[in-house]
């Protein structure tokens, strides 16, 4: 099972938290990204694009990009440029929001046009990462004959990740995902919905078998199994502004390693081939959680 962890908020520390993770074995970063939210939130292309220079090897994921404040064309120019100084490391998750409505409002959007910005973006995008000139009309873009220049590092661009728990998201990744990763999903869960957008992709067009599996999980490890149950519950349930402590044992990673490594494996006979663990807490609480999962939980998986 390949793992990727995510970035914390402190943006200062991005370099030296990316370069610790390629040294100790991960396989990727992350860092999802708001314009505006709950708490501190930083642009995803500018934290990877800090990571990448501080690294060589590991790849780098935004999870999620909320596509849908951007101008399609800037986003693809974004990416593409985060390809190109990071020698082809990029992947890019997509997501639609609407969590937190407000940033649509500041971002001159309708949250309710945010799933159909998300699919015009996406076909934008393939269009343009696969070179030349792109002549595109769609309801919110207009490409009048331009080609990205330079292009992409990885041919067709970056992989796109996508994630989501509706019917419509389901068609989207079938259509557009090379990486098929849900959140606050069971491992029983993983298994249906990756069956649902390999069948999605399949009604497509495209090889279902093309589409693979990941799952993203908040958590925490520790020592002591109900203060790390506690710490996660207390932290997620700050971010999404709701009780999570009835929902834990069913979405989130937490409990002493035997667990989180039990539960991390359960995802991976799944059909996930990818974790991206997502540290609770901040600064030495944060720390002593990423030392542990690195010491006595990556390398089961690995």
């Amino acid at each position: 099972m390949r793992v990727v962890l995510t970035l914390s908020s402190d943006q200062p520390a991005v370099a030296a938290e990316a370069r610790a993770a390629e040294e100790a074995g991960y396989d990727g970063v992350a860092t999802g990204e708001h314009l505006f939210f709950h708490g501190p939130v930083a642009n995803g292309f500018v934290v990877l694009a800090a990571a990448a220079g501080a690294t060589t090897r590991i790849r780098l994921l935004s999870s999620l990009t909320v596509v849908p404040l951007y101008p399609a064309a800037l986003a693809a120019k974004l990416a593409t440029t985060l390809d190109q100084v990071s020698g082809g490391r990029f992947d890019m998750g997509v997501g639609v929001g609407g969590e937190h409505p407000p940033e649509f409002v500041a971002a001159g959007a309708d949250v309710a046009e945010r799933g159909a910005r998300a699919d015009e973006a996406l076909e934008l995008f393939r269009a343009l990462w696969q070179g030349g000139p792109v002549d595109f009309a769609g309801r919110f873009t207009r490409v009048p004959g331009l080609a990205l220049d330079p292009e992409p590092v990885q041919p067709g661009g970056p992989p796109i990740w996508l994630g989501g728990r509706r019917p419509a998201a389901i068609r989207r990744a079938g259509r557009f995902g090379d990486v098929w990763m849900p959140y606050m999903y069971t491992p029983e869960q993983v298994a249906r919905s990756l069956g649902e957008v390999r069948a999605a992709a399949e009604a497509a067009g495209r090889d279902p078998a093309s589409v693979r599996g990941a799952v993203f999980c908040w958590g925490g490890v520790g020592e002591d199994a109900a203060r790390s149950r506690r710490q996660v519950v207390d932290t997620v349930s700050t971010v999404y502004q709701q009780d999570f402590d009835p929902l834990a044992d069913r979405y989130l990673l937490h409990g002493d390693p035997d667990r989180v490594a039990a539960r991390a494996r359960e995802y991976a006979d799944a059909g996930a081939e990818t974790l991206v663990f997502s540290p609770v807490g901040e600064g030495a609480e944060r720390r002593q959680i990423v030392d542990l999962f690195t010491a006595q939980v990556l390398r089961r998986l690995r």
